[in-house]
């Protein structure tokens, strides 16, 4: 991509609306526009990380055997009262009634919409098991939207659910998707902290809930040195040892066993081995997709603006030629830039007639793994500089020794 035409624009400074570092950097560095208060644009590079953070998380869903699906954000409030839930979620929910007068709601989430799906096809133990998932838009109508993408009116999630034929089933599933989820986490290059959770409305008998450390975070933990455990108290459950220091985190995923309480509720039965109807026992899997993003830049950033890890990054490279009007110095990043292309590299050059200052600081403010600097001087002596972004570490090399050196230090394309 041609830093000349894309949609990116830029701010040396941040807007006074944005409170935390994550929110601050995704406006300026053109990830995000603010529409209204929690509501947000995402713009050609934050939807970039936002898919890969998605590719990430439908790989290690689809090797659990999950079926993606996409369910309607608009759903009938009745189906909410079946279970109870509308009084639950009470004002947080978005209603509305629409032209025929029916009431209707803007999907807070989709268990009681999976389900009611699910009970109309599912009737045999022989379809079982089934985990069906989806990323989608969720709505929530929050008292106080803040701190950007963490806490908005509008977000995007990937919800998983589990059917089966028995409790030992869907342990087996819970068990299994708590793994990959580690898994995700950890190619976003997220620190996690999962432990136990209360099941909230979401409801069933058991939850587990996964935290970014970030220090934007609402959440506080306390981790025991001696342990190696964390805890919500500031004493050690294990070995009691008090006086723990609190961590700052933020919720980015959370499981659930349901059990039988939406399968009864929505009656979605099946007949078991013997021909007996039983209820269906759920499982939920929620990972917010674009909280993700927040915490990303809340781990990874600098006084410059955003490190980006490899597996995220909206480009795998930029290509900086300096060397104003130096006609074979302009040709060479754009073969260069077109060699890689080819190669399967994501790459962004910065064609612009700006400054190197310019140039510079908005390289080091999107953050992009590598910079290949293509300067008149060491172009010259035949020469580039690689800039990596996460230690700001400058390699000198051949310019025909490039291609060699990032298929050595890039293994994930």
């Amino acid at each position: 991509m041609l830093f000349s035409k894309l949609f990116l624009y830029t701010l040396r400074q941040a807007p006074k609306e944005a409170e935390v570092i994550s929110h601050q950097l995704s406006l300026r560095a053109g990830l995000l526009n603010s529409l209204a208060s929690g509501v947000f644009s995402y713009l050609p590079l934050g939807l970039r990380v936002l898919r890969k953070i998605e590719s990430i998380i439908r790989r290690h869903m689809n090797e659990l055997g999950g079926q993606e699906v996409l369910l309607p954000a608009l759903q009938p409030l009745s189906l909410w009262q079946k279970t109870g839930r509308d009084e639950i979620l009470g004002e947080t929910m978005i209603r509305f009634k629409d032209r025929r007068g029916r009431e209707m709601v803007l999907g807070p989430t989709h268990e009681e919409v999976i389900t009611d799906l699910v009970a109309k096809y599912v009737n045999s133990y022989k379809q079982l098991p089934l985990l069906l998932y989806q990323i989608q838009t969720k709505f929530r109508d929050e008292i106080r939207p803040r701190f950007g993408v963490i806490r908005s009116c509008e977000f995007i999630m990937k919800d998983a659910y589990s059917f089966d034929a028995t409790a030992e089933g869907l342990d087996k599933v819970y068990n299994g998707i708590y793994s990959a989820y580690l898994s995700i986490f950890s190619e976003c290059g997220l620190q996690i902290v999962d432990m136990e959770a209360d099941t909230g409305f979401i409801g069933g008998s058991a939850s587990a809930e996964f935290l970014a450390v970030a220090e934007a975070g609402e959440d506080i933990v306390y981790f025991c040195p001696d342990c190696s455990k964390y805890s919500r108290s500031e004493s050690c459950p294990s070995c009691k040892k008090s006086g723990l220091s609190p961590i700052k985190t933020m919720e980015v995923g959370h499981i659930f066993k349901l059990g039988t309480k939406y399968s009864q509720s929505l009656k979605a039965y099946f007949l078991d081995e013997k021909g007996k109807n039983r209820p269906l026992e759920m499982g939920c899997y929620g990972i917010g997709v674009s909280r993700i993003i927040a915490a990303i830049i809340e781990a990874h950033h600098d006084e410059k603006g955003i490190v980006w890890p490899e597996k995220v990054s909206p480009f795998t490279l930029e290509i900086l030629p300096l060397g104003g009007e130096d006609s074979s110095l302009v040709q060479f990043a754009f073969e260069l830039y077109h060699q890689l292309q080819q190669k399967g590299y994501e790459v962004l050059l910065d064609e612009r007639k700006e400054s190197a200052g310019v140039k510079f600081n908005d390289a080091l403010l999107l953050g992009l793994p590598y910079v290949v600097v293509v300067g008149k001087n060491s172009f010259g002596r035949g020469e580039v500089e690689i800039y990596q972004r996460r230690d700001n570490r400058k390699i000198t090399l051949s310019k025909d020794k490039i291609i060699e050196w990032l298929e050595d230090k890039i293994s994930y394309l």
